[in-house]
């Protein structure tokens, strides 16, 4: 028998090795060149100065374990939202929270559903737990409700809705996601992930808390890694009925979340001056962004989020996606990162994270000579 022979040694759970392992945004470019990273959406202006000195002020402890309960943040968390601390669970980023909703309410023989072009860990982590993931298409890049309820069968357990969704920055209403809500059986869990709702400002906006107030079948999850800018804390939190935060409790590690986070994400929850700062200038700096690439005849998607996404049609003829990689390429040798979305459904498009005003111009600059060498 070959030494490479897979017979005898240890074997994944079924399903396993079809997982495509999920592909953050690009952060260099090995050439040595600065680099302006919009690939990633994480938050423009860093983290709050005050978070970095509560990390910092953190350290000589770190020989301790964390309060496996987090209590302080998820008192700080709903002081600053109004909820029930008791009804809030923290993890490792939003994304701990999801694989372990599929893990406790999925498995063999279920199915999770979520929309086309939604967040990729939806689907990831629900064939982690075992579940069929089922997509959606979505209209006009915008979530389908009537495709979502007809989706949903005895087969369902969960339905993951991004509001505002990542890539496409579009988003459901409060009426429309009652809507949505109203139309599933008691016992599906709609999730509601609302890791972008600190820069939607629209009317008729929704995170979805008033909706696990009045339900049981409701959560809602959100994420420390944008606008308070600490994607590399891994820190993330949800908002239940009281019976999912009792499983999340159940399932969880006990000290999923290390004290250095929970020292940080007090101190950013706390720190309003910089969260009013972060949304005002990502508001400016999209709607200027946006409107600077329309100038140039491309389309945008109007976005909720601190990410905007250009539609690159293709030449007749041309494979889907290449006018998408073309521009991508040019950019690089510009020494701006972006993110192709191709994993996501959606190869004719980029997507361009919301820096600073240096970013912007220097992206549009950049943009500009790329338009003019296309049509030259």
């Amino acid at each position: 028998m070959s030494e490479d022979s897979t017979i005898d040694r240890p074997q994944p759970n079924p399903g396993v090795l079809d997982i495509a392992p999920y592909v953050g945004g690009e952060s260099s470019l090995g050439s040595g060149q600065r680099v302006i990273k919009l690939s990633s959406n994480e938050g423009a202006l860093g983290p709050s100065e005050k978070a970095v000195e509560a990390f910092k002020a953190a350290a000589p402890t770190l020989h301790r374990y964390p309060d496996g309960h987090a209590t302080a943040l998820r008192e700080a968390i709903a002081e600053r939202h109004g909820l029930d601390a008791s009804r809030i669970v923290c993890g490792a980023g939003s994304d701990e929270i999801i694989s372990l909703l599929c893990q406790a309410y999925s498995g063999p023989g279920t199915e999770v559903v979520h929309s086309a072009h939604g967040f990729l860990m939806y689907a990831l982590s629900s064939k982690a737990a075992g579940a069929t993931p089922v997509s959606v298409p979505e209209q006009n890049l915008v979530a389908d409700i009537d495709g979502f309820l007809k989706a949903v069968n005895e087969n369902t357990r969960l339905v993951f809705i991004a509001n505002p969704n990542n890539p496409t920055g579009t988003y459901l209403n409060a009426q429309q996601i009652q809507q949505l809500h109203a139309g599933l059986p008691k016992d599906v869990l709609l999730v509601i992930d609302a890791a972008y709702a600190e820069f939607a400002g629209e009317d008729g906006y929704t995170d979805g808390t008033d909706l696990v107030s009045a339900h049981q079948n409701v959560i809602m999850t959100r994420t420390f890694s944008k606008i308070y800018g600490l994607g590399g804390l891994r820190l993330g939190w949800c908002y239940g009925p009281d019976h999912v935060v009792d499983v999340l409790n159940r399932v969880r590690g006990p000290f999923n979340v290390s004290s250095a986070a929970i020292a940080a994400g007090v101190a950013a929850v706390n720190d309003t001056d910089f969260i009013e700062r972060a949304r005002r200038e990502n508001v400016e700096n999209r709607d200027w962004t946006t409107a600077q690439l329309r100038d140039l005849g491309i389309e945008v998607t109007d976005s909720l989020g601190n990410f905007i996404l250009m539609h690159m049609p293709d030449a007749d003829g041309a494979e889907v996606g290449t006018a998408a990689a073309d521009c991508d390429t040019y950019l690089k040798s510009q020494g701006l990162i972006i993110r192709r979305v191709g994993g996501y459904g959606l190869a004719d498009r980029l997507r361009v994270s919301i820096g600073n005003r240096e970013d912007m111009e220097a992206f549009i600059a950049a943009m500009q000579r790329y338009v003019g060498g296309q049509r030259s």
